[in-house]
């Protein structure tokens, strides 16, 4: 079931000058993160300065779609997804045209003064101070400065062409990183399931970043917030852009619960994981085609998600 009228999601300002940790500002804003996280496993961050940058990142993003194939290609990421975009263009039909971007690919191109540095740089930001403020109400801040030196920084530019089909854009799923700060062009499309299971149609400020939750995250807290369950479904012609910001942990980095989210009345619910390995088997199995293995584990992780949410 899906909301036909746009919900307004929880926005929570982030452009306040007096922002700093252990401020009343800042104890206020914290809360505010953790309730809208826990209720809708998503919000808007109110963030002025990206307004300054809009014209010329969504500019950009035309620009770099239509370069030639040889220099998009120069911009993938290819440990995660060069066996799918190289070999299996098919996998990618149901998916949008996606490009994964790195500072220092920004730094070799005509690209750099685009605006697109200047929001990696922004979005980065916004998502250390959000992951802080979850730590800090889990009370676990101690364990701050570790999580995320221990995190990668990826910048997905994304084009999901128009539509008016009855069937998603892209198929609905969590992402498998900590937190993704995103922003879009005036063209919606993105859908959130509910705690309910109802399928909601957010519109987004034109200055707000939208926060979405991953599986990572949801499994270093040991359950303690969800991850955001999103699809895409576009209903007009004209084609909706947005920029993502992906926190993922490092390879090497174990994804595990801290000792002090696990207790002897809920214990550890997550195996320990690498996530750099793990996104090298889905790609691998995405290859291939073998998505019946990669949607038992997620469905799998979904009920696993619900009981939590249930006990707690």
């Amino acid at each position: 079931m899906s909301s036909e009228t746009p919900v307004r999601l929880p926005v929570i300002d982030f452009s306040k000058q007096k922002l700093k940790p252990g401020s009343p500002e800042w104890n206020l804003v914290k809360l505010q993160v953790r309730e809208a996280l826990e209720e809708y496993g998503c919000f808007e961050a109110l963030f002025d300065q990206v307004l300054e940058l809009r014209h010329a990142v969504f500019g950009a993003m035309e620009e770099l779609f239509d370069q030639p194939l040889q220099t998009k290609s120069s911009m993938f990421q290819a440990s995660y997804f060069e066996a799918i975009l190289g070999t299996h263009q098919d996998c990618m039909k149901t998916w949008p045209l996606m490009m994964l971007i790195f500072l220092k690919t920004l730094n070799q191109t005509s690209l750099t003064s685009c605006g697109l540095k200047e929001t990696k740089a922004s979005a980065s930001g916004l998502e250390k101070t959000i992951r802080r403020m979850i730590l800090e109400t889990f009370g676990v801040e101690k364990y701050v400065d570790e999580f995320i030196d221990s995190t990668n920084y990826i910048l997905k530019v994304m084009k999901y062409e128009g539509s008016q089909s009855s069937k998603p854009s892209i198929r609905a799923h969590s992402d498998q990183n900590l937190l993704t700060p995103l922003y879009q062009n005036e063209v919606n499309g993105l859908e959130i399931q509910n705690k309910d299971g109802e399928w909601i149609n957010v519109k987004p400020l034109p200055n707000t970043f939208f926060v979405m939750t991953g599986e990572s995250l949801s499994v270093w807290l040991n359950g303690g917030l969800r991850s955001t369950y999103h699809r895409v479904m576009m209903k007009v012609s004209k084609a909706r852009c947005c920029v993502g910001m992906f926190a993922t942990p490092r390879g090497g980095y174990q994804v595990k619960a801290p000792k002090e989210l696990v207790d002897d009345k809920i214990g550890l619910l997550f195996k320990p994981f690498d996530c750099e390995e793990f996104l090298g088997f889905y790609s691998i199995h995405a290859a291939r085609g073998d998505l019946e293995l990669i949607l038992r584990l997620i469905v799998m992780s979904k009920i696993l998600q619900s009981i939590i949410y249930v006990k707690q």
